[in-house]
């Protein structure tokens, strides 16, 4: 899989990555979706307001989906993406796992976080020293102690990252939810691992002090950054130069054909904004399937520039 260069790659298993997949794949294009289902907020939901459909449960619904992208040729990779770029005309994603995937169009469909801490202090504290994202705010704590939250890719990249930065940095996570490579990095680093550790709460006074750890532990930092999941849309969007919406910064602008302001990037579902309901990620979903398919055979056949 590693050397292949597929026409679509999905990110998101959910029912906006399913149905993108379902209706691109059925016009003969390659396509890979690449994530965990497990991850998908409708996979533990129970699904009322669909259509026709009622009293269903979000995995039976999800495996039914994967069940027919599958069918229509789609292929699946469970991994995530660290990072994105662009390289010769294709979209290079960066895996967990090490590998690297090309291709030639990309669809956003991984949903948002809407995952808090929920301890006392996160509130109050909040760009006042409690952040959500890395990569925009580890310039602001060069040479300060930092702590990041988090048991996924994206709270151990952000605390290496961090170490660019920062005079000390402490990963706090209960258990360490990563490939065995990345989790070598992070222990060969300098970082401070609190495994098997909560926060209990955040405490300071006009600015973040310290975080207080479920043994009664202080930790003394100046920044604190929660990270409970997987590199999420700030980060990967951010890479390509993705315009976000300018209220919260958290949802990807699409245009009615879910277009970003990005040649061959869509955007369906949850990460386009709300509402939060099957309905609108299926729907939006199959729009971004048609055109990024129909984006990729208008590709083939224009001559490329040769340099």
């Amino acid at each position: 899989m590693q050397s292949e260069i597929y026409d679509i790659m999905i990110l998101g298993r959910g029912p906006a990555g399913l149905q993108a997949a379902i209706h691109a794949a059925r016009r003969k294009v390659s396509l890979l979706l690449v994530g965990k289902m497990q991850k998908s907020s409708a996979y533990g939901a129970h699904i009322e307001n669909y259509c026709c459909l009622d009293g269903l449960m979000g995995e039976q619904l999800l495996k039914a989906g994967h069940q027919k992208a599958q069918e229509v040729g789609a292929r699946f990779l469970d991994d995530d993406v660290m990072r994105l770029n662009r390289r010769d005309g294709l979209f290079a994603a960066e895996m967990e796992s090490g590998m690297t995937v090309q291709c030639r169009a990309l669809i956003f469909a991984m949903g948002v976080s809407r995952e808090k801490l929920g301890v006392k202090g996160e509130k109050e504290f909040q760009e006042k020293g409690v952040s959500y994202c890395v990569d925009c705010d580890a310039g602001f704590y060069q040479g300060e102690p930092v702590a990041v939250i988090g048991c996924e890719s994206a709270a151990v990249t952000g605390a290496l990252t961090l170490t660019f930065y920062a005079k000390e940095v402490h990963l706090i996570c209960e258990k360490l939810e990563v490939t065995n490579s990345l989790a070598q990095k992070i222990r060969e680093s300098a970082i401070q691992i609190h495994e098997g550790r909560k926060v209990k709460e955040i405490i300071g006074e006009q600015i973040l002090k310290a975080v207080i750890l479920d043994d009664g532990r202080e930790v003394h930092v100046s920044g604190l950054f929660i990270e409970l999941g997987a590199r999420g849309i700030t980060q990967l969007a951010g890479g390509l130069g993705i315009v976000l919406d300018k209220e919260t910064m958290r949802y990807i602008e699409a245009n009615k054909k879910q277009e970003t302001n990005v040649p061959g990037v869509y955007a369906a579902g949850d990460i386009c904004g709300p509402p939060w309901q099957v309905a609108k990620a299926v729907g939006e979903g199959c729009v971004a399937g048609l055109e990024a398919a129909a984006y990729v055979k208008k590709m083939k056949l224009t001559p490329q520039p040769t340099i």
